[in-house]
């Protein structure tokens, strides 16, 4: 195995850095019908996710569980700084607020992971698109 070149790892940090991009501009945008904020803190996490997506489609194309794990993990970091909804701990009985406050809950994770999981679909539907378009035109022109 040859060692890369300086103008191919160029090329690779250049990639990673539209991937980077991409993914972050793809959920700031999703994310502003939520709020400036909420649009931010989707950005940031879009970009992180953009730049892990890059390196794990390098290593592993072809697993999606992996992908899909990774759009999960990035979720649940995001949520992480999601501000408490109701005070912890939950005064008694508990079950009866859990249950009160548990679709509140639901729906702010809803609206914070929507942007992100938009931001992946775009990203990979942009890697995928070509090999289609690809594929396509050349089982049409084959006889």
């Amino acid at each position: 195995m040859s060692a890369p070149t300086d103008s191919s790892r160029a090329q690779l940090r250049l990639r990673s850095i539209a991937w980077a991009l991409g993914a972050g501009l793809s959920a700031l945008v999703l994310g502003l019908p939520f709020g400036v904020e909420a649009a931010l803190r989707a950005g940031g996490c879009g970009f992180f996710y953009g730049l892990l997506a890059f390196h794990l489609q390098r290593v592993d194309p072809d697993d999606s569980h992996l992908q899909a794990g990774l759009v999960g993990a990035v979720c649940g970091i995001h949520s992480l700084a999601l501000p408490p909804l109701s005070p912890w701990p939950l005064p008694s009985p508990w079950m009866q607020n859990l249950a009160l406050v548990a679709p509140t809950v639901m729906m702010e994770l809803v609206r914070a992971w929507l942007p992100l999981i938009g931001a992946a679909l775009v990203l990979h539907g942009s890697q995928v698109l070509p090999r289609l378009v690809a594929a396509r035109t050349t089982t049409i022109r084959q006889p």
